[in-house]
Parts: structure tokens; sequence; C-alpha cells
């Protein structure tokens, strides 16, 4: 798709990324500054090697303790990639689906911002092996980057990548001022993590052609967006009422005063919930990039 098509696709559900009805990062942004942050020296800490979790490598009985009837299924690593878009001229592809087969019924974990550090979710990510994507906005999760260091190491293959520094409408800046923001994250995940994310996200899926050419200069590979939004009880679709085979899940790490008294896990598990009902399975996104 061109970047138009899925701008105007991203505007679609700007009111459920980032900025929707319990908007994170605006009001938990000023909070989340004025606590402690996470030692800036800490030594950078690589992801831990290994295989992408297996479709039943959760316990048997995990489902049943985070409030699932049925265990979730997982879809193993594809033997092919799906054809994707490729870069051209200085600028990072645009995904906001996987085009997998229309009988491949798997879609895709995501979470984003950082303002939620909720130990509960850190267990039930660990005991269902959640595969999650996160990207991570500096001036809300760097107070603990440790907290998604653990979900990111908790043999789930999750991962971390990159939602800017402080989370701005991209539009609005000049080329220099998106760079700024988006090699910025780059550099700090880089040096707590001991990796260059290769995923980044704009915050309220907002992007122009400035957008593409900062990224690419700052060693991303891919510009990912979503076609679903998991907002409190249910989720909130670009098109149509449903899933589709391909689906990129958007979250949100965010807690009660957020998310009108539910919990982070509580969320959750609703989420996993419509997936299973839909008759889904979760992937890892980045197997299939």
């Amino acid at each position: 798709m061109v970047a138009g098509t899925l701008a105007a696709g991203a505007l679609a559900l700007s009111l459920t990324g980032c900025g929707d009805n319990v908007d994170t990062t605006e009001r938990l942004g000023r909070k989340t500054a004025e606590a402690t942050p996470d030692a800036g020296g800490a030594t950078p800490s690589a992801a831990p090697s290994g295989a992408t979790p297996a479709p039943g490598s959760a316990s048997d009985e995990a489902y049943k303790k985070w409030g699932l009837t049925a265990p979730l299924q997982y879809a193993p690593k594809p033997a092919q990639k799906p054809q994707l878009p490729k870069p051209t001229a200085g600028k990072v592809p645009v995904i906001d689906r996987i085009p997998v087969a229309p009988d491949d019924k798997v879609v895709f974990l995501t979470f984003d911002d950082g303002a939620e550090k909720d130990p509960e979710f850190l267990k039930m990510a660990a005991d269902l092996k959640l595969p999650i994507s996160m990207f991570l906005t500096d001036n809300v999760a760097s107070s603990d980057y440790g907290h998604f260091e653990k979900l990111r190491d908790n043999g789930s293959a999750s991962t971390i990548n990159n939602h800017t520094l402080s989370h701005p409408n991209l539009r609005t800046l000049s080329f220099e001022g998106q760079k700024k923001e988006i090699c910025g994250q780059q550099d700090r995940l880089e040096k707590r993590f001991g990796q260059r994310p290769p995923l980044f996200r704009p915050p309220f899926g907002n992007y122009n052609d400035d957008t593409l050419r900062a990224a690419s200069e700052c060693g991303v590979s891919s510009l990912v967006l979503w076609r679903v939004s998991m907002q409190i009880n249910n989720f909130q679709y670009a098109e149509g009422s449903a899933l589709k085979p391909g689906d990129i899940v958007l979250a949100h790490f965010r807690g009660p005063g957020e998310l009108k008294g539910t919990t982070e896990t509580q969320m959750t598990t609703r989420m996993l919930q419509r997936i299973q009902d839909q008759g889904y399975r979760i992937g890892r996104l980045e197997d299939y990039l």
C-alpha cells in the first residue's frame, strides 16, 4: 500500500492509537517524567537467544489461571515469509497487516507506550508465553525499563521496538525534528537493551514522507501500523466487524486509571478471549517480517 492510503487507515484509528478515550502519554507523560528514570548507565542486556515458542508451549493449566476457557493456539514460524513491501528511495516500508493466506487465521499482538508496569502482567505474559512486540516511548517507559526487559526475557520471544522519545504527532515536526525523536529513541533503546530496534511505530499512526526517510536514516527496517485496536472490553476495527487473517492488533500498557478501573491483565484476558472466540491463533510478528 502507498503511504497515503495507509495514513488514511491509520487516521481512522487515530482515536484508538495511543490517544483514545483513555489518553496515556498526554497525561501520564508528565507524571512519569517526574519519576526516577531507570538507571541510564545500566549494562546493555541483549535478548537471550532461542527459538520462537511452539504452539502449546505454555503450561496446560495456565489458561485457566488467567480466565480463559481453553488453551491459546499459537502459529509456528512460517516456512516461508510472506511477500512484504520493500524499502524504496531511502524510505522504510509501511506495514499494517501481514499478507498471509486467506485461510491462515493468525493475528499479532503489539503493545504501545509503556506507562503501566504491572507485575501481574509480567506473570500473565510469562505463564501464557505471549509473543508481544512492544513499542516503547521513552518519557513513559524509562522510569522502569527493567520491567520491559523482564517481559522480553520471559521465554516468549517478545521484542522491544521504537515509539519515539516523547510521543509527538510527527506530522507536525520538521524532518530534523522527526529524526531527533526517532533516532533519539533508537539510541536510548540500544544503550539500555543492547540492540537497535528494527521496527518503529509512529504515535497516533501519524506519519508522512519525512517520517519514512527519518526512520530509514535511524536504522529502522519497517514502520508498523495496525488494523485492530483493543479498547477496554472489545476490539475496534479499521474496517468491518471482525478480525482478518494477518491483522496486527494494537493494545497499550495501561492500568486502572486509564482503563476505568480495569487492570492490564483483565483487559488482556478480554482481548485473548475475543481472539479465541473468532478462531484465531497468535503469531510472533517478527517471524513474518
